[in-house]
C-alpha cells in the first residue's frame, strides 16, 4: 500500500500533514485555488482538476483535496477549509479526496462547505461543468464499484520541473491499520500506451523528471491483458520516450518488485537510483498483525537485491512507530532495520488509529510512547541521511534545478547550487560539502566566494 508518508511535503514524496496551494488565474483574472493534502496521487489529481476547472470557466472556487491516512491529516484539512472560507468569503468551497470519500456527511455538515465530491466524481469533467447552485451538495458514489481508471492527459504541473503520472489506482490489500482502500476502491491500472502518451506530452512541455505514482504501483498490470508488471512498464516507457531525462518511482511493496524492475534498475541509467520501500515495521509479529505481505527477511532481501542491481542506490522507507501491541523489543527490531537495510530517506510517523480498521480495536500503545518511538526513528534516520550525504562529497550529482539556487539529485537529495543555473535544467554538479541536511555544489561555493 502506497500510504503513510513524510512529515513535510516535497514533490516526490507523500505527506499527509502538509498542504500545497496552487492558484491559477482564469481569463477574467480571478484565481481558483486547489489545496492539496497527502500523496503524489492526490497531487496528480489536483492537476487534473485544475485543467477541468479552467475548461469549465469556474472562478471564485476553492477545492480542498483531502487525505485520510492519519487523524492529523483530517484535522489539518478541516482547518484549511475554515481558513479558506475566512480568506474567500464569497467563494464556493468544494471538498474532495479520500477523507471526503470515506465520510462525506461529516464534511457536508461543515457550514463552510458548499459541495462534497467523491474520488471518482472529482475527475469527471461533467462534474465541474455542472457546478453551480443547482448541483447536488454531496456527490459521492460507491468507490468499490469502480473498475477502470481513466487516462487523464494533463499539460504540466504548477512547479514545471517535475511531474507525477498516475499508472495505477486503488488497492486490493487490507492492511489492518489502513483505511485508504475504502477511499480509493479496487486496484486498477492504466494501459502502457496511455502512460506513454501522458509522459510524452509532459516532456514536450518541458518536464525533466516524471514520477510514476499510484496507491500500490507494484500491483500494476494485474488487471490488464497479458498482466504486464511494473518493470515492463518502466522499460517500455523509457524505450518509447527516449527524450525523457529522468524517471522516478513512488513507494514499492518489497515482495512485489518484479525481476524486470530490478533489471531496469541495473540497466537503465535514466531510472533514478532511489527506491522507497513500503516497510512499516521491522518485526515479524508486528508485520503479521499489520497484515503486511512481507517479513523482515523479505525487506533485507529487497534492499540487498536493489544494491546488487545499482550499488549506489539510495533506499527510503515508511515506518510506523507504536503500532498496537508493539513491545519495546519489537520496536527495537524496527529501529535496527534502518541500519540493517541501509535506509537513508525515512518517512516516520506515530501510529494513528483509523475508524473501523482492525488495528483500532487492538490494544493500543500509549500516545506519548508512540511519539517517543517516532522521535527515536527520526533521529536514527537523520543520522543515516547525514552519513549518506557525507558519502556523496567529492562526487558529481545530476541536479534538477527546481528554483533558483536549489534542486534535487538523482538520489533525491537536496542540493544548493548557483542561483544563475536555469530552473528546469538537469545539470552535473561537483559536490564539495554537506551541512548534514543538504549537499553543496561547487557552483554554489564559487558564487558565494564571488559575492
Amino acid at each position: 500500500m502506497d500510504s503513510p508518508r513524510a512529515q513535510s511535503y516535497n514533490p516526490a514524496m507523500n505527506s499527509p500533514l502538509t498542504t500545497r496551494v496552487d492558484p491559477r488565474a482564469d481569463e477574467a483574472g480571478r484565481e481558483p485555488q486547489i489545496v492539496t493534502f497527502g500523496c503524489r496521487l492526490n497531487a496528480f489529481e489536483s492537476e487534473v482538476m485544475r485543467e477541468q476547472i479552467a475548461d469549465a470557466g469556474l472562478a471564485d472556487t476553492v477545492v480542498v483535496n483531502t487525505c485520510a491516512v492519519t487523524a492529523e491529516a483530517e484535522r489539518q484539512a478541516r482547518q484549511a477549509i475554515r481558513k479558506a472560507r475566512r480568506a474567500n468569503p464569497g467563494a464556493r468551497i468544494v471538498v474532495t479526496g479520500c477523507a471526503a470519500q470515506i465520510d462525506p456527511r461529516a464534511y457536508a455538515a461543515m457550514p463552510e462547505v458548499d459541495r462534497v465530491l467523491g474520488n471518482a466524481e472529482k475527475l469527471d469533467p461533467r462534474t465541474w461543468q455542472a457546478d453551480g447552485e443547482t448541483a447536488p451538495q454531496v456527490q459521492v458514489g460507491d468507490i468499490m464499484a469502480v473498475r477502470e481508471t481513466a487516462g487523464h492527459l494533463i499539460a504540466g504541473f504548477a512547479e514545471r520541473t517535475r511531474a507525477f503520472v498516475q499508472v495505477q489506482q486503488g488497492c486490493d490489500h487490507r492492511c489492518t491499520f489502513c483505511i485508504i482502500p475504502f477511499g480509493r476502491g479496487p486496484s486498477r491500472s492504466l494501459p502502457i500506451g496511455a502512460v506513454v502518451q501522458q509522459v510524452r506530452r509532459l516532456v514536450e512541455g518541458g518536464v525533466a523528471e516524471v514520477v510514476l505514482t499510484g496507491v500500490d504501483i507494484t500491483d500494476y498490470g494485474k488487471d490488464l491483458p497479458g498482466r504486464p508488471p511494473l518493470g515492463q512498464l518502466v522499460r517500455r516507457l523509457l524505450a518509447q520516450v527516449p527524450e525523457l531525462p529522468r524517471l522516478r518511482l513512488s513507494s514499492l511493496d518489497p515482495v512485489e518488485i518484479d525481476d524486470a524492475l530490478y533489471r531496469a534498475l541495473a540497466e537503465e541509467p535514466r531510472l533514478c537510483p532511489h527506491l522507497h520501500l513500503s516497510l512499516q515495521a521491522g518485526d515479524d509479529l508486528v508485520l503479521k498483525r499489520m497484515k503486511r505481505r512481507h517479513s523482515r527477511a523479505d525487506a533485507l532481501a529487497a534492499a540487498a537485491r536493489a544494491r546488487q542491481a545499482r550499488p549506489d542506490v539510495a533506499l527510503g522507507a515508511d515506518l510506523i512507530a507504536g503500532f498496537p501491541t508493539e513491545s519495546d523489543a519489537q520496536f527495537a527490531n524496527s529501529l535496527a532495520l534502518i541500519e540493517d537495510c541501509g535506509l537513508t530517506h525515512l518517512h516516520v510517523f506515530p501510529y494513528s488509529p483509523r475508524p473501523d480498521t482492525p488495528a483500532a480495536r487492538m490494544p493500543q500503545v500509549p500516545g506519548p510512547e508512540r511519539k517517543a518511538r517516532a522521535a527515536k526513528l527520526r533521529a536514527a534516520g537523520e543520522a543515516a541521511f547525514a552519513a549518506f550525504l557525507a558519502s556523496r562529497v567529492g562526487r558529481s550529482a545530476e541536479v534538477l534545478i527546481e528554483k533558483p539556487g536549489f534542486g534535487h539529485s538523482e538520489h533525491f537529495v537536496p542540493v544548493r547550487v548557483a542561483e544563475s543555473l536555469p530552473v528546469g535544467a538537469l545539470v552535473a554538479q561537483p559536490i564539495v560539502a554537506s551541512d548534514g541536511a543538504c549537499l553543496i555544489a561547487e557552483s554554489h561555493r564559487k558564487a558565494e566566494a564571488a559575492a
